[in-house]
């Protein structure tokens, strides 16, 4: 067998492994007015910025609930309740939000989730309850969590979620939202990130530029770089991955396809590509959140310092 004709074999390999796994693809978009403008988010402004977005969610939800969809309507209208604290939102497609739990004004640690493949406004729920496991967990008043569904993730059945094209055009997204957690919380608050699946692409494509204490890759298909190193960040960089976790029979290759390149390399749980791995428990692809599993206490030990206390296999 050729070189090309066996390279095409571990990408087709590949891209069953990822799709075949997961659920039908995401809802096409519904209508939905531009996201609302403010002023570049401060300590000072960020009361103004939470209600600007909440408005933007309402009018969101009268357009969806216009065009006939309820359950979009619904969603744009829970996002836009007075309790909610939105840094951003944009109702169009599939829909983005940047909402905050717990008061990132007084935070001096703070957690940013970054999701994988398939999250969008109609599937937030799940996301905002990983987000909300983890502020439980963390129950201390001086923590904050940011759930950032920042850019267009990749469908489950979309060829996108085997290359890092979708991750290359959200990390400058993920920058400009880290430079906008410093501007609240200035200089001397930790930050960490942790990505989950394709979020963790995203993550690696980013952490060049990120000022981050730590970086956790939970259920990796990859990064698309060979080892932690590659990533030319000083965070520390962690890895997990459950027992349960359908990536770990995701081949771990990277091949030239069709002009593009498919995979991403070094399975980032290997000794090979070096990050700090952590145990996960048995639980499956989503369940790194779970309340109670050693995954959800393990990234609580990592957003608040406690590295020593962090349980390995």
């Amino acid at each position: 067998m050729t070189g090309r004709w066996w390279r095409g074999t571990l990408a087709a390999l590949l891209t069953g492994a990822v799709v075949l796994p997961l659920s039908a693809a995401a809802r096409p978009g519904v209508p939905a007015p531009a996201p609302r403008s403010t002023a570049p988010v401060t300590r000072a402004t960020l009361d103004r910025t939470y209600a600007v977005h909440r408005a933007g969610a309402a009018e969101a939800a009268r357009v969806a609930g216009a065009h006939g969809d309820r359950h979009r309507a619904a969603a744009d209208r829970a996002l836009a309740d007075p309790a909610r604290h939105l840094l951003a939102f944009d109702g169009r497609g599939t829909g983005r939000v940047t909402e905050v739990f717990g008061d990132l004004a007084r935070a001096d640690r703070v957690a940013v989730l970054v999701p994988g493949s398939d999250t969008g406004l109609d599937t937030y729920g799940r996301f905002r309850a990983a987000a909300l496991a983890l502020h439980r967990r963390l129950d201390d008043p001086r923590t904050a969590v940011v759930a950032w569904l920042g850019y267009e993730t990749p469908g489950t059945v979309d060829p996108a979620v085997t290359t890092t094209g979708r991750a290359g055009e959200a990390a400058p997204r993920l920058r400009e939202l880290v430079g906008a957690l410093r501007r609240v919380t200035g200089p001397g608050a930790h930050l960490s990130l942790l990505c989950h699946s394709y979020g963790s692409v995203v993550c690696a494509r980013a952490a060049a530029c990120l000022d981050v204490g730590d970086i956790a890759l939970l259920g990796s298909p990859g990064t698309g770089f060979r080892t932690a190193a590659g990533l030319r960040t000083r965070a520390r960089v962690w890895a997990a991955r459950g027992g349960g976790d359908w990536v770990a029979h995701v081949p771990h290759l990277s091949a030239g396809l069709f002009g593009t390149t498919v995979g991403f390399g070094t399975d980032p749980v290997s000794r090979a590509f070096g990050a700090r791995v952590f145990a996960a428990g048995d639980g499956g692809h989503s369940d790194y959140f779970a309340p109670g599993s050693p995954s959800l206490s393990n990234l609580a030990r990592i957003v608040l310092g406690e590295t020593t206390e962090v349980t390995h296999d």
